[in-house]
C-alpha cells in the first residue's frame, strides 16, 4: 500500500506543477509590450509593436486584461483615444434582439419624420 501511494504520488507531482503554470516568460513579455503600446497614444508605436509580435488582433484584443481592465478600456483610461479607436472594432459587443411586431408604450414607439 505505501509503494502504491509513493507511485502515485511521484505520477501525479509533475501534473500538478504544469496546472499551476500561466504562461511563459516570453508570451508575458509580449503582452505587457501590447498593453504599453496601447497606453501610448502613438499609432506608429502601436502598429509596429503589433507587427514585430505578429499580433492577431482578432484572437487578442477580446481576451487581453491590462492592470484589470479590458483592453479598450486600458487605452482610454491612459487617455490613448486615438490608439482606443483603433482597437474597438475588435472589441466584443453587446447582442440584443427586439421584436418589432410587438405593441410598444408611447416612449418606446418608432418615429419616423421625412
Amino acid at each position: 500500500m505505501k509503494k502504491f501511494i509513493a507511485i502515485a504520488a511521484i505520477i501525479l507531482t509533475p501534473l500538478a506543477f504544469n496546472a499551476s503554470a500561466a504562461m511563459s516568460p516570453q508570451i508575458e513579455k509580449t503582452l505587457v509590450q501590447v498593453c504599453k503600446a496601447g497606453a501610448s497614444n502613438s499609432l506608429f508605436k502601436f502598429n509596429d509593436t503589433m507587427k514585430g509580435y505578429r499580433i492577431n488582433k482578432q484572437r487578442v484584443f477580446p481576451r487581453l486584461v491590462c492592470n484589470g481592465q479590458s483592453y479598450h478600456e486600458f487605452a482610454l483610461s491612459y487617455g490613448a483615444d486615438r490608439t482606443a479607436s483603433k482597437i474597438a472594432p475588435y472589441m466584443k459587443g453587446k447582442v440584443t434582439i427586439k421584436d418589432l411586431a410587438m405593441t410598444y408604450d408611447s416612449d418606446e414607439l418608432l418615429v419616423v419624420n421625412y
